[in-house]
């Protein structure tokens, strides 16, 4: 049976919500619960969510309110286990090997080892959380290999054994949900999905994490944010994209550019996409910010 990770100073989902908000992420309650949750059980969170919620950003301050070094195993198509367990470093072991001439050398001991983010989450897993990001991305094959690595947390090496977890490892997978992901994984986790945040808990991030953005700057562009989000849009903005626009806005403001033609010249940090762009050139009067303090 694994052994609950340690959230020893976490009581319950209100203390680590505090924590989180503590550390910048303002966490609702329902994610504070999921978190608290997947904590307590032992189990896995998967965060879906559409790009740009912050479910990355989530599970760093996750790591950061635990004290854990985040280890991430950034997915993609075509990714396998070698990516994400271990590789031999054959270039060393060869130029071990030419070195030792007639001398017996181990090619298989850990100098030779590189570690990948599943082994180092396995082997250190009362100071790492695992960040399994963008899951979605990669095929169903490897998806399956993952779902066997969560189910005992163990990792055979042929040439050397078996490395087994002595405590089951926190683990944070994400999803953009460009793809359904297989029951059973969804099943092995605690689930919790990220929407927008509502225009008042945006304008909180943007003065959290954006300091030299006044409120008003902060209220007016989470709302022409809001309005870009319901336009058919390619790549709609994302929380992040709605801070660095309120900063950027300033900066220009403060080199001299009048409200709004300081958004409208920075509205390349909110939309990032040549047909967005070009698709919003007509309309972009109806959603610019107006005056701002």
């Amino acid at each position: 049976m694994a052994v609950q990770p340690n959230i020893s100073g976490i009581e319950n989902p209100a203390a680590l919500q505090k924590a989180l908000i503590d550390a910048q992420y303002l966490a609702d309650d329902a994610l504070a619960t999921s978190a608290y949750l997947s904590l307590a059980l032992g189990k896995p969170m998967l965060l879906e969510g559409a790009p740009g919620v912050g479910k990355t950003e989530a599970a760093k301050a996750l790591g950061g309110v635990l004290g854990r070094n985040v280890i991430r195993l950034q997915c993609f198509e075509g990714i396998d286990a070698a990516a994400a367990l271990y590789e031999w470093n054959y270039p060393r072991q060869m130029l071990a090997i030419r070195q030792a001439g007639d001398d017996y050398i181990n090619l298989y001991g850990e100098d030779f080892l590189l570690e990948r983010p599943l082994l180092e989450a396995l082997r250190n897993p009362d100071r790492s959380l695992l960040l399994i990001d963008e899951i979605d991305r990669a095929d169903h094959e490897f998806e399956a290999f993952l779902l066997e690595f969560l189910s005992d947390f163990t990792i055979s090496i042929p040439e050397t054994g078996t490395v087994r977890a002595t405590k089951a490892p926190v683990v944070v997978l994400t999803s953009n949900r460009t793809r359904d992901l297989h029951e059973a994984l969804r099943r092995r986790c605690v689930y919790h999905w990220i929407d927008y945040p509502d225009a008042a808990l945006e304008a909180q991030i943007v003065m959290a994490r954006a300091s030299s953005v006044a409120q008003a700057t902060a209220q007016a562009v989470v709302a022409s944010v809001g309005m870009l989000r319901q336009e058919p849009l390619a790549k709609p903005p994302g929380v992040a994209e709605t801070i660095e626009w309120a900063e950027a806005a300033t900066l220009l403001n403060a080199q001299g550019a009048r409200w709004p033609e300081a958004f409208k010249r920075a509205i390349g940090v909110a939309l990032k996409d040549h047909d967005d762009l070009t698709y919003m050139a007509d309309r972009m009067s109806s959603v610019l910010p107006g005056e701002a303090a």
